[in-house]
Order: structure tokens, then sequence, then C-alpha cells
């Protein structure tokens, strides 16, 4: 058997078994969403997907400016407070009242919990 390369061994945090990593969707969230909205309104695969690519861009969007703010007070956490104003300088006016409000009362449900 000359000039027969080796068998390549795997990196030691490769997994076993061929199995595919699961990665993190919020198409249920969405779906949930569109049916209390529009009960009687489907979504395509398409339309879901870009839906999601939105949701993440728009948190990674608020998790950087959140982490910005605290870098710029010296802060080493972030807090609810930074996650309110990361999303009053990102998402426009009626949009950044209303998701302040309902972040309010999200935050209010879990620590009466």
């Amino acid at each position: 058997m000359a000039g027969k390369k080796p068998a390549q061994k795997k990196p030691s945090g490769a997994k076993k078994g061929g199995r595919k990593s699961k990665t993190e969707t919020y198409k249920i969230y969405i779906y949930k969403v569109l049916k209390q909205v529009h009960p009687d309104t489907g979504i395509s695969s398409k339309a879901m997907s870009i839906m999601n690519s939105f949701i993440n861009d728009i948190f990674e969007k608020i998790a950087t400016e959140a982490a910005k703010l605290a870098r710029y007070n010296k802060k080493p956490t972030v807090t609810s407070r930074e996650i309110q104003t990361a999303v009053r300088l990102i998402l426009p006016g009626e949009l950044a009242k209303h998701a302040v409000s309902e972040g309010t009362k999200a935050v209010t449900k879990f620590t009466s919990a």
C-alpha cells in the first residue's frame, strides 16, 4: 500500500455520530404572534426565514448598543436600563415607546414571579 495517506484524525472537540447541532430560531414565537394578530393568515417558509433574520439582527444591534452604554458608564454589567436606552436609540419613535412599555411589563412580571 505504498503512497496511501494515513487517515486524518478528527479534532478532539469534534462531535461523533454525524448529528447536526441544533440552531435556535424564533420561528415558533413568530408563528404564535402571527396567530394572535391574524388567526386566519399563514406565512411562507421564506417569509419566516426573513422574520427570523430580522429578529436576530435587531437583537444583535440592541445587545451591541447596550454593551457600549455599559462600557461608557464604566459598568461591568448590562442591566435592563442599558437595554431600555439601547431600544430608545435604535428603534424609531412610537415603536420604541411600545417596545419599552412591553419590556417594562415583562421585567415586572419576571421579578414578581
